[in-house]
């Protein structure tokens, strides 16, 4: 529930920069104002995402609808359109400067990969066409979250010595805790430069292959522990800086067949700043839905 509200939040405030006196807008805005459980329906041009959380399990359902019932988003009006703009979902993880899955040399990083998530909703996008509305460049904007998941009963804080990253032994710092979950939770908005190609001059209907760079900027980033004491299940959540890097660029890769893709994405910037946490490159790759 908490991952579909920080959804839905962050749907409300791109909605309200990007919309201002726009009655479509407003009605989309107040919609997703209302989703209060489990089950939230998210609309996007000619696409409706149902995302439904279960305990641990999120599922994804997708509705078509008819082209001209949808144009909330803004976008060019040329006939090449890229594969940016649209929701996707899949695993993250860290690996080292010879793109090794790693942690960094510090055990208390090592993740749960099939619990670490990576989820983009991505919210604009521009297109040039190159060639015979085949071939072309595609930017946009978009909201990057990565969910990483620790695998042992650890957290992290900001030493109050030096500042740097330190393990915080759940065991230890709070031995009557039976912990669920601990993870470490980051927010940036992305920006893609990509070249991208198309067999067909109708993307729902070819071969789509796109690559190129993407940079991101933090907008937040927290901690947070579910655990169970005296029978009591309770949630501790911290936000904090966490020495992450401010300012991120890397490699974004997606290929796929009309609307639904594959993506993979490598940052060339550590997680951490320099010489204040573990040398570790966030990597993720999962499926990817556009919404041209």
């Amino acid at each position: 529930m908490k991952k579909i509200a920080l959804v839905l939040v962050t749907l409300i405030i791109t909605l309200g920069v990007f919309g201002q006196n726009d009655p479509d807008i407003d009605e989309m805005k107040e919609e997703l104002q209302k989703q209060k459980d489990d089950t939230t329906n998210i609309r996007f041009k000619r696409k409706t995402v149902k995302i439904v959380e279960d305990g641990d399990e999120t599922q994804i359902f997708v509705k078509k609808h008819k082209k001209e019932d949808w144009d909330w988003f803004w976008d060019d009006n040329d006939r090449f359109k890229g594969s940016w703009s649209g929701f996707s979902m899949g695993y993250s993880n860290f690996v080292d400067n010879s793109f090794q899955l790693t942690d960094g040399g510090a055990s208390y990083m090592d993740l749960n990969t099939g619990k670490s998530w990576n989820m983009n909703i991505n919210f604009a996008q521009y297109s040039i066409n190159f060639v015979n509305d085949k071939f072309g460049l595609v930017t946009g904007l978009g909201i990057e979250w990565n969910y990483y998941r620790f695998d042992d009963d650890y957290s992290i804080q900001e030493s109050p010595v030096d500042g740097t990253i330190e393990p915080v032994d759940l065991s230890v710092e709070h031995p009557t805790w039976n912990i669920e979950k601990s993870k470490l939770s980051t927010t940036y908005a992305t920006l893609p430069v990509l070249l991208e190609v198309h067999t067909s001059s109708s993307q729902s209907r070819g071969l789509v292959f796109s690559a190129g760079a993407i940079g991101g900027v933090k907008l937040g980033s927290n901690t947070k522990i579910v655990y169970k004491e005296n029978g009591d299940k309770n949630k501790d959540k911290s936000k904090d800086d966490y020495n992450l890097s401010p300012f991120r660029y890397g490699l974004h890769a997606r290929i796929g067949v009309g609307d639904w893709l594959i993506y993979g994405t490598y940052y060339l910037t550590p997680l951490f700043e320099k010489d204040k946490g573990p040398e570790l490159y966030p990597i993720s790759v999962g499926i990817a839905l556009s919404f041209e």
